[in-house]
């Protein structure tokens, strides 16, 4: 194929992942969007609660990413059994740690004073913890039927039904706020329903649909003849803890950052949450782009086609960053309009406005360093990008943001900066590893 023809079909692929990934974020800015008309407060205590649940939720999607690289070789080769063993142990271990996370979101709930956050917002936000956590284990019944189905390069699944849960989603956040349509009046606490209810339909939504459609169905009867084993457990685990450790290096820096964002006061948080929001939502364009290029990237491996390989990784690092330097372009004309749709608070408006130029900046770099972890990730190459992960947000970000945010007394400027160079080195290692590897 050429370098066009892979440039198109990466595209192709990505476009229902994107609309799937863009979906999540949605879920939250929903959220943030009807909190924001209630209160500051009950929009600083979703926001913060949202930092805590975002960290334990990416580490549960990176673990059960590491099924679709598996899952693809094994769809290439024809191995049915291979498919039905790995979907099964997949969902056990995945669940196992769902429910190991919510158990560590609930005891983090009941110690927010430790973070040194805003009373009144830290009052608010635990029991909004509580319940919002609780849907980490539907996400993760989700999520693993998610890539089993991805490995197959069905991607349109996760599309249809992620639309249809931000629906529900959004008519339940009214329904349940304001007491609408018989249900009852749960004030603030409505956003967190609304957002656990839709995430079963999701789950029980996307099973149905497994057991119904014509190419996947074929794994529901050896699925259950299959055992758990030791080996597979290892294996879906060593591939997956990689994913999950990349994307939770990064989330958690961005927690931290919203963390430090919180001392600084509730409007600064504010602020920090809903630039952090838009920018997110961009972010997931290149998420997909990411999802199909290891999705493409592991069935050439499954071939041992090194040449399209390298073409197919080129042209999701170009798609990838011409996307985000189209939405830098968008920020630095809309700065001063997009946060008006979350809050009507004139100096939260001013403070975000000045964050989403500094997200402008950082635009091009997110897209190539998400791009870079799919494209390794579906080489199988874990480790290293672990590593680069680990120095890049823990090892450059945040001790940065502190040090230009508190001792430079440059504020939530200052701590988006220090995100701002962790983003930057993570881009340029993750694209120069992929390089060597390629060339190698």
């Amino acid at each position: 194929m050429t370098f066009k023809q892979h440039l198109k079909a990466t595209g192709i692929l990505s476009i229902p992942i994107i609309i799937s990934q863009v979906g999540h974020i949605i879920t939250s800015m929903s959220d943030n969007i009807f909190l924001g008309f209630i209160g500051v407060e009950e929009q600083a205590a979703g926001i913060l609660s949202g930092n805590v649940f975002t960290l334990l939720l990416v580490f549960c999607i990176g673990m059960s990413q590491g099924l679709t690289p598996l899952m693809a070789g094994a769809h290439v080769n024809n191995q049915l059994k291979e498919k039905a063993s790995l979907l099964k142990n997949s969902f056990l271990l995945n669940l196992i740690i769902s429910t190991v996370l919510f158990g560590v979101a609930s005891v983090f709930a009941a110690n927010l004073n430790l973070l040194n956050q805003p009373e009144d917002v830290a009052l608010l936000a635990r029991p909004f913890i509580e319940v919002i956590s609780f849907s980490l284990i539907p996400v993760t019944i989700f999520f693993t039927l998610k890539q089993y189905a991805e490995g197959l390069t069905n991607t349109r699944a996760s599309m249809y039904i992620s639309v249809i849960g931000n629906i529900i989603n959004i008519i339940l956040n009214y329904a349940l706020i304001y007491g609408k349509f018989g249900l009852p009046c749960v004030g603030y606490m409505g956003a967190a329903w609304a957002t656990f209810w839709a995430r079963v339909f999701m789950a029980v939504a996307f099973a149905v649909y497994i057991y119904y459609h014509k190419t996947l169905k074929d794994i529901v009867k050896p699925f259950f003849k299959e055992k758990f084993t030791a080996a597979q457990l290892k294996k879906i685990f060593s591939i997956g803890l990689g994913p999950a450790l990349q994307a939770t290096f990064e989330v958690a820096a961005f927690a931290c950052a919203g963390i430090m964002a919180g001392w600084l006061g509730k409007i600064t948080l504010d602020a920090h949450g809903i630039a952090l929001s838009i920018a997110a939502f961009t972010y997931m364009f290149t998420s997909g782009i990411s999802g199909a290029a290891s999705i493409r990237v592991a069935n050439y491996k499954g071939l041992n086609d090194w040449k399209n390989i390298k073409i197919a990784g080129k042209a999701a690092f170009v798609l990838a960053g011409l996307i985000m330097l189209g939405f830098a372009g968008v920020f630095l004309m809309f700065y001063e309009i997009l946060p008006t749709f979350f809050n009507k608070h004139q100096e939260v408006i001013e403070l975000s406005s000045g964050l989403l130029l500094v997200a402008a900046l950082f635009q091009f770099f997110d897209g190539i360093q998400v791009t870079g972890l799919g494209v390794l990730r579906g080489l199988s190459d874990v480790k290293m990008p672990t590593v680069i992960a680990l120095t890049a947000y823990w090892g450059i970000a945040l001790p940065l943001a502190y040090f230009l945010g508190f001792p430079q007394k440059l504020g939530i400027y200052g701590i988006w900066f220090g995100l701002t160079a962790g983003l930057v080195f993570s881009a340029a290692a993750l694209y120069s590893r992929f390089r060597h590897i390629t060339k190698r």
